[in-house]
């Protein structure tokens, strides 16, 4: 049983491998010749050399690009199965290889003194960068449905202590898509027949049975986390039972939620160290990020300022009261400041808050959230749907009281409920938008909309800025039925 399910892992990477191949192929393709016959239409102009006898024709030359580019593609691992699927690897080894394809393209340029038409080579490179980073997205998509469904993954057996092999069994059924199914758990209990905690994960047996226990059920992954029964030699003389190539071991430590630029794994006297670095407030990133505020803030509401007056029309309209509603949130470092929203409540709606949620015994929990909030204006529930109330905190990023991407603003009633953890979602602005808002909105819990909260704070970076405000813009278009 073993041997199948190798087979099936290996295949579905090689088949997953060569449908990246052609898709690379037929892109790079489309570009560089779509941009040679572009500029140059379907003439046979020639690239000429200091040498006397060199001239070559440009459909030679984007040949030769579209070969040396796909060998970069391929040097630098961007069809890895360690890094498809998931995670920022594979975009950022094709943006790589690409920078570093144009830097030799240059310098060959000028060390030979061939007179390469600029116009060429500086539009086939970011289109074609662009290009591949979209099919390499589309690809994800359809390997992230397929994962959901439990094809084209890892099949994993948890070995270590319970709560250890519970958390981390936990967060991989959170998020299928990465790629890691887990079949079954080794704990030090080894009560065959139970399954593990609140999952529906089985218990295979003891630690010591892990291997056995991963060739009965035919898994090809074992993942070791922290246990006082599993030490070092223990781990070593595990590794060495398994069949190289098509058994596989993966050490799961009890650090989760920190994002992979900050680790970086050492050896150090035959120890591989972990090193995480621990995320700054301050200096030329924070700099960044407002800049990035400002810049974007501006950029928007000078492109939606027409929308911006229609909505204020409409708002205006159709219910009785001011177009803007202000509402104190809490903001950076527990500051509060004036929230703005294009008003979707009809007047005095916060005089009614208290009432309600006592109405629905909902008075001492955090997020503050009515069922069928009764206070919203009909073109409210549109407005909230698709996130156009919220437009007016442009002006709040623009002066500096908001982040176009951050945590979620909370009320000071929220913020009174904080353990010591919650309290971190303050060394940031609040965002218009953020992972709260494209991981599930309204329908997400206290715990979820914290874990997801902090996770940001943790990791926050520019590119992943950029990614949210994505993901952002799908959700404001197409709303799912958590949004409301």
């Amino acid at each position: 049983m073993t041997e199948r399910t190798s087979v099936r892992t290996d295949g579905w990477e090689s088949m997953y491998s060569r449908r990246l191949v052609i898709t690379d192929v037929l892109a790079l393709v489309w570009v560089v010749f779509g941009v040679q016959i572009a500029w140059f239409g379907f003439d046979s102009r020639e690239v000429a050399g200091s040498p006397a006898d060199l001239a070559l024709g440009y459909t030679f030359v984007s040949v030769i690009l579209v070969v040396a580019w796909l060998f970069v593609l391929a040097l630098y691992d961007t069809r890895d199965p360690r890094y498809v699927g998931s995670g920022a690897g594979e975009y950022r080894r094709i943006v790589d290889s690409a920078i570093r394809l144009f830097a030799f393209v240059a310098i060959v340029a000028y060390a030979f003194k061939l007179d390469i038409a600029r116009g060429y080579i500086f539009i086939a490179f970011p289109v074609g960068v662009l290009l591949l980073l979209l099919t390499r997205w589309m690809w994800r998509q359809w390997l992230n449905a397929q994962r959901r469904s439990g094809r084209f993954s890892a099949q994993v057996v948890l070995v270590g202590s319970t709560p250890s092999v519970e958390h981390i069994a936990r967060e991989l059924i959170r998020h299928p898509e990465e790629g890691y199914r887990v079949v079954g758990a080794c704990v030090p209990s080894g009560e065959i027949g139970s399954t593990l905690g609140m999952t529906v994960v089985p218990i295979l047996g003891r630690i010591p049975d892990a291997v056995t226990a991963l060739r009965s059920i035919g898994a090809d992954t074992v993942a070791v986390t922290s246990s006082d029964d599993l030490g070092a030699q223990a781990v070593r003389e595990l590794s060495w039972e398994l069949e190289g190539g098509r058994e596989h071991l993966i050490v799961a430590p009890s650090l989760t939620e920190v994002n992979g630029p900050r680790i970086h794994t050492r050896p150090v006297a035959g120890l591989p160290l972990i090193h995480v670095e621990m995320p700054r407030y301050d200096g030329s990133a924070l700099f960044l990020k407002r800049a990035f505020d400002i810049v974007g803030s501006a950029a928007l509401i000078v492109a939606l300022s027409p929308l911006l007056i229609v909505l204020a029309i409409v708002v205006k309209m159709t219910s009785a009261g001011p177009v803007l509603y202000r509402q104190e949130r809490i903001g950076l470092n527990g500051v509060p400041f004036d929230m703005l929203k294009f008003r979707s409540m009809r007047v005095n709606a916060d005089a009614e808050l208290s009432a309600l949620l006592a109405a629905q015994g909902k008075g001492d929990t955090p997020l503050f959230k009515l069922d069928n909030d009764p206070r919203i204006t009909p073109i409210g529930h549109f407005l909230r749907k698709h996130s156009l109330d919220e437009f007016p905190q442009l002006f709040n990023v623009f002066f500096g009281t908001m982040s176009l991407v951050g945590p979620r603003p909370q009320r000071e009633g929220e913020v009174a409920l904080y353990d010591a953890a919650a309290s971190r979602r303050l060394l940031l602005k609040p965002g218009m938008s953020g992972l709260w808002q494209v991981g599930g909105r309204s329908s997400l819990g206290w715990e979820d909309a914290i874990r997801l909260d902090l996770y940001y704070v943790e990791n926050w970076s520019i590119t992943g800025d950029l990614v949210i405000l994505w993901r952002t813009v799908r959700a404001v278009l197409a709303p799912g039925s958590d949004a409301h």
